[in-house]
């Protein structure tokens, strides 16, 4: 028998009480409530039978704040309707539980005392308290029992012309001040059995008020509106416990201003105040193996955070570094053949990288290798012919694996085939699928609009000349087809991104090699848009670059940014490569310069809740991390 639902106010009656959520549960205030708005009449639920049932469990779950001395407060009570007699109660006091009822045979009122029953403040509870001839047991948040042997409850406790009262005994004197969710008299049986073990007991459930577990506004239905709050507390400070009892509670992180959330085992970022980049910092010098000529960053689950670098000379090879108390390390040393890049990609839950090895022996070969959780080390996986690979790039169709090769050139011949390697789930190895022809092939980048998927290759030099085409590709029929050529001045990277729902294509240009003539380095890279009339990339923005070698896309805050790597300008490597920023109408405008020597590579991370960007040297050991400060 649902009492709690029982008693709630009908529509165009009295005003309904309030509700208010508490960590992640709802209940209803009655302190707000008039006293006779939440009661009814016994016989409404008593209709067959005038008696209060010889045995049966009581169901409550409340929360209550500290409860003062000598202070009592009910939970429910029956009185007569024509006077203040009590025939039963359950009543509450500091650390204590009282059952009072009636007894019609000794002519007097009796009293079941539960001590030390330990209620916490402010935290939900849930007590079952079944009766039984002359045994009584109280179960709290289904915990250890508490049995008490007392005079048996009357068989023939009358309710005629009585009134059931919720939250109070029909005076303001004893009102209940918490927060009530439950309350069911459940004749006959012992609920202990029903409710426990749960893996919540505290919100132990036999029968809630629909109220309670529906939307708690919702104007546009019938029956009484509840006027409904969420009691919060918001902690300061550092990182507090998040777990079951925490959960709907908020965090304040003052130093990063950031307001979290617990929802029962995490802190969940609810509201940011939004970064803007402030300046550049020189962070931490990172002397590799020889000059590096790409770096990788990628994370490991359950092992964090690394970086692999493609370092030319092959001893002791390419260096991976691991982050560690706040800074690269190396973890592991890969012997490589004048590695060129490196890429990372997973599998059904493996982590794999492969490096691109550009030295002219024979075989060429590239490898693939496999994080084996074992050794937690890199292990050889696969070896594939390559010829002077300068890139991989991975990736995904309809659940198909990928990798596909920048071949840049054979011996002295650069207008050969890069190939498209896919996955083959049975063999666990990559079996070849495609062969594209491309010259002098410096950089792949795959990217996807909508269900429409695409490669582009950087084609960088044909025998003869720099400007030559570069080429997009796009999926179609089981195979990459011929989208659009884009004229290009020695490309050597191209970046994908989207801003606003606008996609762009960025190249690095690096130089003006003429079938005639001397070099130029000091020229335009170009961003492309996609102009979805014409469906084709079209010239948005030139930006003048001295022997661009890449470009990466970053966002801090709500702010989009572009990094290029100036690595020669025709007399020295020791250039500023710049960081430009996003400006809408104006396109992207330069905000930042960055000393760099010889740059070949640009990475942005974010890792501890900081943004970093990391570059390589082809003329140097030392790359550099730099650590982006916002405000």
């Amino acid at each position: 028998l649902d009492l709690l639902t029982r008693a709630l106010p009908r529509p165009g009656q009295a005003p309904p009480p309030q509700i208010v959520q508490s960590k992640g549960s709802r209940g209803l205030r009655l302190a707000g409530a008039t006293a006779t708005a939440l009661s009814f009449p016994a016989s409404q639920i008593f209709t067959n039978c005038d008696h209060f049932p010889a045995e049966f469990s009581l169901v409550a779950t409340f929360k209550i704040p500290r409860l003062r001395q000598k202070r009592n407060e009910y939970i429910f009570s029956v009185l007569e309707e024509g006077s203040d007699l009590l025939l039963l109660g359950l009543r509450l006091s500091e650390n204590r539980l009282h059952f009072l009822f009636i007894h019609p045979a000794a002519g007097g009122r009796s009293r079941l005392s539960f001590k030390d029953v330990r209620l916490d403040d402010n935290r939900w509870h849930t007590v079952i308290l079944a009766v039984t001839g002359p045994f009584a047991t109280l179960t709290i948040d289904c915990g250890v029992s508490l049995d008490r042997q007392v005079r048996p409850f009357p068989e023939s406790l009358n309710t005629r012309g009585s009134r059931v009262y919720i939250g109070s005994r029909r005076r303001w004197r004893g009102r209940f001040s918490g927060l009530l969710r439950q309350l069911v008299l459940l004749p006959g049986s012992d609920a202990t059995p029903r409710l426990c073990p749960t893996s919540d007991p505290g919100v132990a459930e036999l029968v809630v008020p629909p109220v309670l577990k529906s939307t708690p506004l919702q104007p546009d239905q019938p029956g009484p509106l509840y006027p409904y709050e969420a009691e919060v507390r918001v902690t300061l400070g550092n990182r507090p416990p998040c777990s079951g009892s925490e959960q709907g509670q908020l965090w304040f992180d003052v130093q990063r201003k950031v307001l979290f959330i617990c929802d029962g085992f995490t802190w969940m970022t609810l509201l940011h105040n939004q970064e803007r980049l402030d300046y550049v910092e020189d962070y931490q010098d990172l002397y590799t193996n020889s000059e590096t000529f790409d770096i990788e960053v990628f994370s490991i689950k359950s092992e964090g955070l690394f970086m692999a670098a493609a370092n030319r000379d092959a001893h002791p090879g390419s260096g991976i570094y691991k982050w560690t108390d706040g800074s690269f390390h190396l973890f592991q040393n890969i012997s490589t053949r004048e590695a060129r890049a490196w890429k990372h990609f997973s599998i059904d839950d493996k982590d794999f990288l492969v490096v691109a090895n550009s030295r002219e022996v024979e075989p060429e070969l590239s490898v693939i290798y496999r994080w084996s959780r074992q050794r937690r080390r890199f292990v050889r996986h696969q070896t594939l012919e390559t010829h002077s690979a300068l890139d991989w790039e991975a990736f995904r169709i309809h659940n198909h694996s990928f990798l596909v090769v920048a071949n840049h050139r054979q011996d002295s011949n650069h207008n050969i085939h890069s190939v498209i390697y896919r996955w083959n789930p049975n063999t666990k190895l990559f079996e070849v699928n495609q062969t594209l022809s491309t010259s002098g092939a410096y950089d792949w980048e795959f990217f996807s609009i909508g269900p429409y998927h695409f490669l582009v290759v950087a084609n960088t030099f044909d025998g003869r000349t720099t400007i030559i085409n570069s080429r997009i590709y796009i999926w179609m029929n089981g195979c990459f087809q011929t989208f659009q050529d884009i004229p290009t001045v020695g490309a050597t990277d191209w970046e994908w991104f989207q801003i606003d729902g606008r996609f762009f294509l960025a190249v690095a240009n690096s130089q003006m090699v003429p079938d005639r003539g001397p070099s130029v380095y000091s020229i335009n890279s170009t961003v492309y848009e996609l102009n979805t009339l014409t469906q084709t990339f079209i010239r948005f923005q030139d930006i003048l670059t001295h022997s661009a070698v890449d470009w990466e896309f970053f966002t801090v805050g709500g702010d989009k940014f572009l990094v290029v790597g100036n690595s020669h300008d025709g007399v020295s490597y020791s250039l500023n490569s710049v960081i430009y920023r996003w400006q809408g109408y104006e396109g992207f405008v330069p905000v930042h310069s960055l000393p760099t020597f010889g740059c070949k590579d640009f990475e942005h991370f974010n890792t501890d809740g900081r943004s970093f960007l990391v570059y390589s040297s082809a003329t140097s050991r030392l790359s550099k991390v730099f650590k982006l400060k916002t405000y």
